[in-house]
């Protein structure tokens, strides 16, 4: 009996003895932290392309010059009349109907410019008979002194007397002067072309002697 109870109790005793503690197994060292790979360097931004210069405006055609109006050619004037000449004799424009015929204005018979003028129509009066034309002279003198001033100058044309301005003032020839600080009304010298209808078709104003016969037959001769 002993012996069983002293088996039991060494294997008891044996039981209460602890078994020795396991080791620990090492800790397991952390793998080392994986590094981060570095961040990405940002692509630099992208330049900005320059801005496209606006092409200039185009500049805008001239407006169109508008063609000047054409001017009505004004009314071509009549030549009427019913004057005595340096013989007393009546003399009208339909005597001279039919026919071109030049009417020139002078002041005062027997004066130096006027006088030039007259003889200057008297040497060429060949020139104005070859184109068919006549030519007359006409101032406010009286008869009397246009018969002694054609006779004095042997002058080959009708001279007009016109005393009361009648055909100076239709042909607008009866104007204010000055001369010396002096006003007064008198003849402008002038000259007009009258075609074969009794239309004035050249005129010539404020006439200067001096060449002013030739350029009046060069005219005639291109009608």
């Amino acid at each position: 009996m002993l012996l069983a109870s002293s088996v039991m109790a060494s294997k008891r005793g044996s039981k209460a003895t602890k078994a020795p503690a396991k080791k620990k197994a090492p800790a397991k060292k952390k793998a080392p932290a994986t590094k981060k790979a570095p961040a990405k360097k940002k692509a630099p931004a992208k330049k900005k392309a320059p801005a496209k210069k606006k092409a200039p405006a185009k500049k805008k055609a001239p407006a169109k010059k508008r063609a000047p109006t054409k001017k009505k050619a004004p009314a071509k004037k009549k030549v009427a009349f019913s004057l005595a000449d340096q013989s007393g004799n009546a003399r009208s424009s339909k005597e001279f109907a039919g026919a071109p015929y030049v009417l020139y204005f002078y002041p005062k018979d027997d004066t130096p410019g006027c006088t030039k003028e007259a003889c200057g129509f008297r040497d060429e009066m060949r020139r104005f008979k070859q184109a068919g034309c006549a030519v007359i002279g006409v101032s406010p003198d009286p008869v009397s002194r246009h018969q002694r001033f054609a006779e004095k100058y042997d002058l080959n044309f009708t001279l007009l007397s016109d005393p009361d301005k009648e055909l100076a003032q239709a042909l607008d020839v009866w104007v204010l002067k000055k001369n010396y600080g002096r006003e007064y009304m008198g003849i402008q010298r002038s000259t007009f072309l009258v075609d074969a209808g009794g239309n004035v078709q050249r005129e010539w104003r404020n006439v200067r002697v001096a060449g002013h016969v030739d350029e009046v037959a060069a005219a005639v001769a291109e009608l």
